[in-house]
């Protein structure tokens, strides 16, 4: 697939802004806070429907601006697509494909797809669970477009579930276990589909990070990656899926009224990375763990190929400057052209001639892109 065009308008420091896509790389080159993490924001929006940065929609429109738009021109096998995502201060989203808009935003998911790779990931290693949760499901959305709407149901029943468990706290009546039943009934119901869908796709995940993980560090060092779902999974099997969960709910029961909150289901989910069997967070420098996420980038790019059987885009947001000039060639020689990517850099001294030839170079400053030097 290829982004031909990108138009910005009142998204974030842009105000009015197209950009015309020339060759299969394009370098955006600025100072820090100029707008080029900004570019990379709109496309991933227009590939998972979720910012990178977990942005609120009114964080991504310009002061005093009512909405903020992104059009976007895609070529892929089966045509070219127009696309078209409408953030509003006051009110709802929308989106649009060629020209007629979607009443389900899931409809919209899978079009453009993109794996986006910034500073930030090193969290997934040294951060939260929630970090690596966050991650996965980004992924799966694009594997999958109607995961959106599977997670979207669970976190719903979480939230009214856990008001429920508040309620009973606060004015510690008693709870009415016919309507805590029901709550129960569609948290398993639902989180039974996240817990199968995250087991799935870390199954296919797993052994592509591993051989870019061996290749990467010379088969020096071995990469595992375990999902250990707060319910347990003896295999991926709906129904034993769902009687472990009722189980382990009943089981914290008490707990969960004392806190007012649920403690059982996939928001408690871990992803466990190790590198030769010790946990990663605690393994060796950050070249290793930088090692660890360019592995799972490159994994993800491979999987969402295999699955998608098109090439996502890649967006590169300043991670040159945090990779040793080793691991930059490792990425670089993997890219060449075969995946169209959009790189951020404060300087150019980080590519060779020959990528520099081959690449299309835009200059960004205060919102404004050119292709010359400002």
């Amino acid at each position: 697939m290829y982004l031909k065009t990108l138009h910005l308008r009142h998204f974030r420091n842009y105000s009015d802004q197209k950009v015309e896509f020339t060759a299969a790389k394009t370098i955006l080159v600025g100072n820090n806070a100029q707008g080029k993490s900004n570019l990379l924001e709109a496309v991933e929006l227009l590939a998972t429907l979720r910012s990178h940065r977990m942005a609120r929609d009114r964080d991504l429109i310009q002061d005093e601006q009512p909405a903020s738009q992104i059009n976007a021109t895609l070529e892929r096998d089966s045509g070219i697509s127009d696309l078209s995502l409408t953030l509003r201060r006051n009110g709802r989203r929308t989106v649009a494909f060629n020209g007629e808009s979607l009443r389900r935003q899931m409809d919209f998911l899978g079009v453009l797809n993109a794996v986006q790779f910034s500073s930030l990931d090193l969290e997934l290693v040294r951060g939260s669970p929630e970090i690596r949760r966050n991650w996965l499901d980004t992924l799966l959305v694009q594997l999958e477009p109607v995961y959106a709407h599977i997670l979207h149901q669970y976190n719903q029943v979480l939230r009214q579930r856990n008001a429920y468990l508040k309620k009973i706290q606060d004015t510690e009546q008693k709870p009415q276990q016919s309507q805590l039943a029901i709550w129960d009934a569609q948290l398993v119901t639902t989180g039974t589909r996240v817990i199968r869908r995250r087991d799935r796709a870390l199954s296919r995940l797993a052994p592509l990070a591993a051989a870019w993980h061996a290749s990467i560090s010379g088969s020096t060092e071995v990469l595992q990656i375990n999902y250990t779902p707060n319910v347990p999974l003896q295999q991926n099997q709906q129904e034993e899926i769902q009687q472990a969960f009722l189980t382990k709910l009943q089981q914290r029961a008490a707990a969960e009224m004392y806190r007012g909150t649920t403690l059982v289901g996939p928001h408690r989910d871990e992803v466990e990375l190790t590198i030769n069997q010790t946990p990663a967070r605690q393994y060796g420098s950050q070249g290793q763990q930088r090692t660890l996420v360019l592995a799972l980038k490159l994994a993800e790019l491979q999987l969402i190929e295999e699955v998608v059987q098109e090439s996502p885009l890649l967006l590169l947001d300043d991670v040159l400057a945090e990779l040793d000039p080793y691991r930059q060639n490792q990425l670089l020689d993997t890219i060449q052209d075969r995946f169209q990517t959009l790189i951020t850099t404060t300087h150019l001294s980080s590519f060779d001639s020959q990528w520099l030839n081959s690449s299309q170079i835009l200059y960004v400053q205060k919102g404004e892109i050119s292709t010359s030097d400002f």
